[in-house]
């Protein structure tokens, strides 16, 4: 190619140095730099490059992010589309689940009243035991204890499910 005449050059050896420099050591970064001298060299046609290993460091580190820019978006199609396909559950197994999660609101329901509350602040808002123990007006070590045997006791209740 164009770029090889040169390619024994100090200004193209250090050029492709920082070009791999720039792109993370990541592709092939002597095919960046013909790409970007090919580049140039249509650009010289018509304005003049004042300073050439700028430019060249420049148009290949935006021919790699053109390429990334390129290949991240098929990616994120091929992505998508395996996304869409298994975003829609098959028909048996939106019934089990819906089956799984009756037992559990079973369970849940046949919790104690305080067991039932702390595990729901808990489970369902999210809240740390330390709030839920002032909430409450019980020791932390309390909610523990609570949230411990609510777990056990769903747990046991679900086996099977």
């Amino acid at each position: 190619m164009l770029a090889q005449t040169y390619a024994d050059s100090e200004l193209w050896r250090e050029v492709v140095r920082r070009v791999s420099g720039c792109i993370g050591g990541k592709g092939d970064a002597e095919e960046l730099v013909q790409g970007a001298w090919l580049r140039m060299a249509d650009y010289r046609a018509t304005r003049p490059v004042r300073n050439p290993a700028a430019f060249l460091v420049k148009t290949a580190v935006n021919i790699y992010r053109d390429r990334w820019r390129h290949e991240s978006k098929w990616m994120d199609r091929s992505v998508d589309m395996e996304t869409q396909a298994d975003a829609n559950p098959l028909p048996d197994r939106v019934l089990a689940g819906r089956a799984r999660l009756e037992r559990v609101q079973e369970g849940i329901a046949r919790l104690p009243p305080r067991t039932r509350e702390i595990f729901l602040l808990q489970r369902l808002e999210g809240l740390p035991y330390g709030e839920i123990a002032r909430r409450i007006g019980i020791s932390e070590s309390a909610v523990e204890k609570h949230i411990s045997r609510a777990l056990a006791f769903l747990v046991n209740w679900s086996h099977g499910w």
